[in-house]
């Protein structure tokens, strides 16, 4: 069989090396012949490895454990839970660490530091993958604490319930740990990312912290723990992961090591599918997912290269493994690693031509990085052999090869269709002895006779390999392996055969009933193989509730009951409220513009004037736009009004965030119980990188933003950074975003009291900042809607009756939207007449 070699290009070697220094390898020193050798090679691609479903699927029993445990030995993990408080006592000063404050800085210190380790390194599909992770893990831990709140078993929530997870049915479980564990899980491994390694061992930390302080639960910090990894290790094998197997130049040095100076080296390309699960090629012995290279040495002698990374051969581990449950009664090899199947595969193709059987001839065995290498001279070369016309002669020397190797205790354990080859085109012999062994049981050696045997029926019939298989194997042995003719001892290749149909195993055990004299004591009884038949598993369905997140069931007459018995004084002063969030906008508007083109009035009307613009744009867009418009008609150009109006939005962020730091810091672990996004800053910083990975990712956009783009950015940021940089005036501008915050605040403040709830108003403000921000962010008029559910779940999820949270959210729109609307019309009119919009 003839394989025409990779066709070399002009980029596959500097790719190779500019790999080579990215996976950390060091180039050679002081040795010349492996940058002459010629070398047409790629770097491997990103690989599934089928360990990492292995993790997910024990991960996912991990948790199914831990959940039970917690539900019917509650007992035990309450005592769990003391043990490590009471452990802990030596650390009280622990009690007095605000622990919102420290989830969240955890939480931005591990991913910022991480994707800026993996943006650095321009790895741009990589931070992408990972955010998605990071997520995911939020998500699906949101979406299990509602899943688990509906089973209504209170031994299992109340296990798992905690002082930092709150009331609310989505933060049953502790979020960060699975959030920030898938995270971790795909941008790994340890080994490469430094930071990915500190993260883990600080997670671990703050986990064992928060335990302490009773923050958290033991069962629902490791239920997050090990839900985390599901996610990660089943989002890593979907995208793959990066490939650390040996190429190369790196090769051409292996094989020096080995007694081969390789003149030139060329991979293959088409005897390697990377999406097939298992995938093998007959010139290296049928290596399961291997890479094959031709090889030629300085003196002109050719070699046949596979090489089999650590995370190719996982499929054919798990094919083992899998044989190994599957099959009751017979020894399966199973090679854990590359390197422990390959120089197995060795060992029996040596043991094998010491028999006196003809085999491919191996010339040695490398191992390097995380690959092994098996080295063939090309002398003695194998090809497929075609079963639909196979003469008896030939069947006859296949029989006899499997005798032979049987008798001496050779056992070759999966003989398939692609196993039957020719050697240097003329002899027939079986290949692919990576599977079997030696020394083998009676067992084995039947299986082995029940294949050859099975496939030679499916390709020449009944009949002529029974005929075949007489004359060399003779009547007792067909009759000692009859009882193991089953389905359960056939290779799925083989049934897939043209030849084959579900009649032929049943004509088969026939035919060789028939050998049986007529005075035999007993029956033939068939041996049973298989542990299980397909047909009978019944394979594990995880249940996915529904989540059904009832806000609040309401009738409509007890809101429009409720919205009748405000008081009207408290009404008003909300009201106020509005008015004075507009002076505070105005304020740090005022804050950047020249002393020459401050108009007072005009700066309020036009801040009036937003709330007109908010019945047709989102949140936060009018304002900017009606700022950008007003600043254009007091006299500065683009680029200058874009800055200031930037200054603007940026001042406004930058005190919101500190306040809900400041806030959540002061007031302690209490404010925070009920409340569900302490994620809101870290899902943001997700969502940036997010979008500047897939930009970078795409060559064209890369190219555009790099060359027209970045010099507009650079120039406004200049701009930007010259405003920032001016103490007074910024200083005024976070006033004016201070006063602004506190009106906002302070007018939800004043609703709850319109209906008779007191709250705390510190408390009240952080909540609001907190809802109001995370409502403003759904791209609807005015965040119509979504502010209004955002307000009315989060108070209620903190205590606030639903029907006075649902009511003064209500009148707190009606107050800061709705009656803005008509005042922003008229402050809209008088700056067109004033010609400043």
């Amino acid at each position: 069989m003839h394989h025409t070699p990779a066709s070399p290009t002009d980029d596959i070697v500097p790719k190779e090396a500019d790999a080579s220094k990215r996976s950390g390898q060091a180039s050679p020193s002081g040795n010349e012949d492996a940058q002459t050798a010629t070398i047409h090679d790629i770097p491997p691609r990103r690989t599934r490895d089928f360990t990492d479903l292995t993790h997910a699927v024990a991960a996912l029993l991990a948790m199914v454990a831990i959940l039970l445990i917690a539900a019917y030995l509650n007992g035990m993990t309450k005592g769990v839970e003391t043990d490590a408080r009471n452990a802990g006592q030596a650390l009280d000063w622990l009690m007095d660490v605000p622990t919102t404050m420290l989830q969240q800085l955890t939480a931005v210190c591990i991913v910022i530091s991480v994707l800026i380790q993996i943006l650095m390194n321009r790895e741009w599909l990589h931070s992408v993958v990972s955010i998605l992770a990071l997520l995911s893990g939020y998500a699906c831990c949101a979406l299990l604490s509602a899943g688990l709140h509906a089973t209504g078993s209170i031994n299992l929530i109340s296990a798992l319930a905690s002082n930092g997870t709150g009331a609310s049915p989505l933060s049953l479980l502790p979020d960060i740990y699975a959030g920030l564990g898938a995270f971790l899980t795909v941008a790994g491994p340890r080994r490469i990312h430094s930071t990915v390694r500190w993260g883990w061992n600080t997670l671990y930390i703050v986990a064992a912290i928060l335990v302490i302080v009773s923050w958290h639960s033991v069962p629902g910090v490791l239920v997050s723990f090990a839900l985390a990894r599901v996610i990660g290790m089943l989002i890593r094998f979907a995208a793959g992961s990066e490939n650390k197997g040996i190429w190369g130049k790196h090769l051409v040095e292996a094989l020096r090591g080995v007694g081969i100076d390789a003149a030139s080296l060329a991979r293959r390309i088409e005897a390697n599918n990377d999406n097939a699960v298992i995938q093998t090629c007959v010139d290296d012995d049928l290596i399961e997912n291997s890479r094959i290279y031709d090889v030629t040495d300085t003196k002109g002698h050719d070699y046949v290269v596979s090489v089999l990374d650590d995370q190719k051969h996982s499929a054919g581990y798990f094919s083992q493994l899998w044989q190994w449950i599957r099959l009751n009664g017979v020894v399966v090899r199973r090679d854990r690693s590359a390197q422990d199947a390959m120089h197995h595969h060795l060992a029996m193709l040596l043991g094998l031509r010491n028999i006196g059987l003809q085999t491919p001839s191996a010339y040695g065995v490398a191992d390097a990085a995380e690959s092994s290498i098996l080295i063939f001279d090309s002398n003695t070369r194998l090809a497929p052999c075609d079963l639909q016309h196979m003469s008896d002669a030939q069947a006859r020397d296949l029989l006899a090869y499997l005798s032979h190797a049987n008798m001496r205790g050779y056992t070759h354990r999966r003989i398939t269709p692609s196993t039957i080859a020719l050697l240097d085109g003329a002899t027939p012999v079986i290949a692919g002895w990576q599977n079997g062994d030696c020394a083998s049981n009676a067992a084995n050696m039947a299986l082995d006779k029940v294949q050859l045997l099975a496939l030679l029926c499916a390709s020449i019939g009944v009949e002529r390999s029974i005929a075949a298989a007489r004359d060399i194997w003779g009547d007792a042995t067909l009759i000692d392996i009859a009882p193991f003719v089953q389905k359960a001892a056939v290779p799925a290749a083989t049934r897939a055969m043209p030849g084959w149909d579900k009649h032929l195993l049943g004509a088969l055990r026939d035919r060789l009933k028939t050998l049986l004299s007529e005075d035999a004591d007993e029956p033939l009884e068939t041996v049973t193989l298989s542990r299980f038949s397909l047909r009978s598993f019944i394979a594990l369905t995880l249940t996915i509730v529904a989540i059904a997140v009832i806000f609040t069931q309401l009738r409509p007459d007890a809101m429009i009951q409720a919205i009748r018995n405000a008081n009207p004084w408290w009404a008003l002063l909300c009201m106020l409220f509005s008015m004075v969030a507009w002076m505070g906008t105005g304020l740090t508007l005022a804050a950047f513009m020249d002393k020459d083109k401050r108009h007072i009035f005009g700066i309020f009307c036009s801040q009036a004037a937003s709330g007109f613009t908010a019945v047709s744009m989102p949140a936060g867009v009018g304002p900017a736009f009606v700022n950008l418009q007003f600043l254009r008609k007091s006299g500065y150009k683009n680029t200058s009004a874009t800055a200031i109006m930037s200054a603007v939005v940026v001042s406004q962020a930058l005190t919101t965030v500190a306040l809900l730091l400041g806030i959540g810091i002061f007031s302690g672990r209490n404010t925070l119980s009920g409340m569900v996004p302490t994620n809101t800053l870290i899902i943001a910083i997700a969502i940036v990188a997010l979008v500047i990975s897939l930009a970078m990712i795409i060559p064209p956009v890369r190219k555009k933003i790099i060359t027209t783009y970045l010099p507009i950015v650079r120039s406004y940021a200049r701009q930007l950074v010259e405003m920032l940089t001016k103490p007074k005036e910024f200083g005024i501008a976070i006033a004016g975003a201070i006063i602004l915050n506190l009106a906002i605040g302070m007018g939800f403040w004043a609703a709850l009291l319109a209906f008779g709830y007191r709250t705390n108003p510190i408390e009240t403000m952080f909540i609001f900042i907190l809802a109001n921000t995370l409502g403003s962010a759904v791209p609807t008029p005015g965040g119509l809607g979504a502010i209004e559910a955002a307000l009315t779940f989060a108070f209620s999820s903190v205590g606030v009756p639903a029907a006075v949270a649902l009511s003064a959210t209500l009148l707190y729109r009606i107050c800061f939207y709705w009656l803005r609307i008509p005042l922003g019309a008229l402050a809209m009119q008088w700056l067109n007449r004033h010609n400043l919009i």
